[in-house]
């Protein structure tokens, strides 16, 4: 059958040779590529014991922030929910009764608030969503491994950091040094 292109090269077929034929090169060339990677540094880590660093955009678990009087930041306004694209954040608003001036920021607040890891896809679109910077991908947390599907929803109890200060992620909302150093002036008088 002739091609249509009339571009067909032709291919001889030469006869082996007695040491390709005992595919003898071939065994040498694999053997050598295998004891080549077997001196070669290892890629892999010992995770629990070892953690590979971090990027600095690397986008890990989330955490709910509190401002510096331990009040909860998130109003409830349901922005981060209508950002995100993998509609993995659901949240129950709720008004804050007396006595509660202490836990919650502002009148609203989220009653609960929900997020389904495995629907989560890391963007960051509710941390930029949010205009009380209450939502935070941390950078130097992972969301560990489960076993069961419903260990993967985070509710306000996990998600909440704590009140203690010291507790806290290391890596929290961005300030710039004057930020910084207002705070720390406001920290010291109060």
């Amino acid at each position: 059958m002739q091609s249509l292109s009339k571009r067909a090269k032709v291919l001889e077929k030469k006869p082996m040779t007695l040491a390709e034929r005992a595919y003898l090169p071939a065994i040498f060339q694999g053997l050598s590529i295998t004891m080549r990677h077997f001196f070669m540094k290892k890629a892999t880590i010992r995770y629990p014991e070892e953690t590979r660093p971090f990027s600095p955009v690397f986008r890990g678990l989330h955490v709910l922030k509190r401002d510096e009087q331990g009040r909860e930041r998130c109003t409830a306004c349901g922005l981060c929910a209508v950002a995100c694209p993998a509609e993995a954040i659901t949240m129950v608003a709720g008004e804050r009764k007396k006595g509660e001036q202490n836990l919650y920021r502002e009148e609203k607040y989220a009653v609960s608030y929900e997020i389904n890891m495995l629907r989560c896809i890391f963007c960051g679109l509710c941390e930029e969503a949010c205009p009380k910077a209450a939502i935070y991908l941390q950078a130097d947390k992972m969301a560990p491994p489960r076993y069961e599907r419903d260990e993967f929803i985070y509710g306000k109890d996990r998600l909440v950091e704590p009140a203690d200060p010291d507790k806290r992620s290391k890596r929290g909302i961005q300030l710039t040094p004057e930020q910084a150093s207002s705070l720390k002036v406001q920290l010291q008088t109060a």
